[in-house]
């Protein structure tokens, strides 16, 4: 696995194949490729069983810089591995914003224009649907995915609030809130757009008291993570008629049980995780690595920086 160039020792944190591009990344950024160990000052990482990783900087007592290859790092976070002294972690946060935006706005149409009961009718029914023209929309969280979708959502002028941890102004929103707004916020919304990160503060941000603050005949998305809706709460709420659907891309437990009570409501839209599938998601990583490599080598500031404290 080594190279001929004198620059840091770049790992790959497991023993599986290498990305075939990778070597030649590695040498491009003035890089070695190294087998975790002594030698190894970035640690890359593509997947997994944590134990693997968790032996490769045991491993690697020198490492400084460890990528990620998900947006999200509350696996990570929930396993200790992001209080590891002395190791800046990058993520692959807003790599991967353009695909899930794009998701996130066919489940929005899809719920308002019925498209879950109509997939399901076996015959002609009622006449029902609401644009998205003019409605208002709240999203939830203001990072690469929530950044795109109000970027798509600019043609149909929409009303848009972002909540968030803190309330500076989100470029596309009309207002940015803090989460203490976010009841007042959900009483106005006909959309709830989930792409916060999941924390221990943002577990069940959406619980029985928000669904139920919500204006009857709200929709509500999911593309961030499951555990950031409580799914009793979401199945009373959808099952009630009060909410009028949900579309998720993520649920609690994932996957979703076969015979779970969300698969037989008629206003429930459940696609399993395909957001972002391994083939959009691989050239967009790749991007990232390539881009953090170089800026490891040349001592920049790297994309994508976890913070621990915050979780995201």
């Amino acid at each position: 696995m080594s190279g001929a160039t004198a620059g840091p020792g770049v790992s790959v944190a497991r023993p599986a194949p290498l990305p075939g591009w990778l070597p030649d990344a590695v040498a491009a950024a003035g890089a070695r490729l190294v087998p975790p160990g002594p030698e190894t000052d970035g640690l890359l990482w593509f997947g997994g069983d944590l134990a693997d990783l968790r032996a490769a900087l045991a491993s690697a007592p020198g490492t400084r810089w460890v990528q990620l290859p998900s947006a999200g790092v509350d696996a990570y976070a929930d396993g200790g591995l992001l209080e590891a002294p002395g190791i800046t972690w990058t993520s692959a946060k807003g790599s991967f914003a353009r695909p899930v935006a794009e998701h996130a706005l066919a489940l929005t149409l899809a719920l308002l224009r019925h498209l879950p009961e109509r997939a399901r009718a076996r015959s002609w029914g009622r006449s029902a649907g609401t644009s998205l023209f003019g409605a208002d929309v709240l999203v939830l969280g203001a990072g690469g995915i929530a950044r795109m979708y109000l970027d798509l959502l600019a043609p149909f002028g929409t009303r848009t609030v972002v909540v968030r941890r803190r309330a500076e102004p989100v470029p596309g929103a009309e207002r940015t809130v803090t989460t203490e707004h976010l009841g007042a916020e959900l009483a106005r919304a006909d959309v709830v757009m989930v792409a916060a990160a999941l924390t221990t503060q943002t577990r069940a941000l959406l619980g029985a008291e928000e669904l139920a603050a919500l204006k009857p005949g709200a929709v509500l998305v999911n593309i961030a993570r499951g555990g950031l809706v409580d799914t009793d709460a979401l199945v009373a709420a959808l099952a009630s008629g009060r909410l009028g659907g949900a579309a998720l891309d993520v649920t609690d437990p994932e996957p979703l049980p076969d015979g779970h009570p969300l698969w037989d409501l008629p206003t429930a839209l459940i696609t399993p995780h395909t957001a972002d599938t391994a083939e959009m998601v691989a050239p967009l990583l790749r991007a990232r690595v390539e881009e953090n490599l170089r800026r490891f080598v040349a001592g920049g500031t790297l994309e994508g920086v976890v913070d621990p404290a915050a979780g995201y």
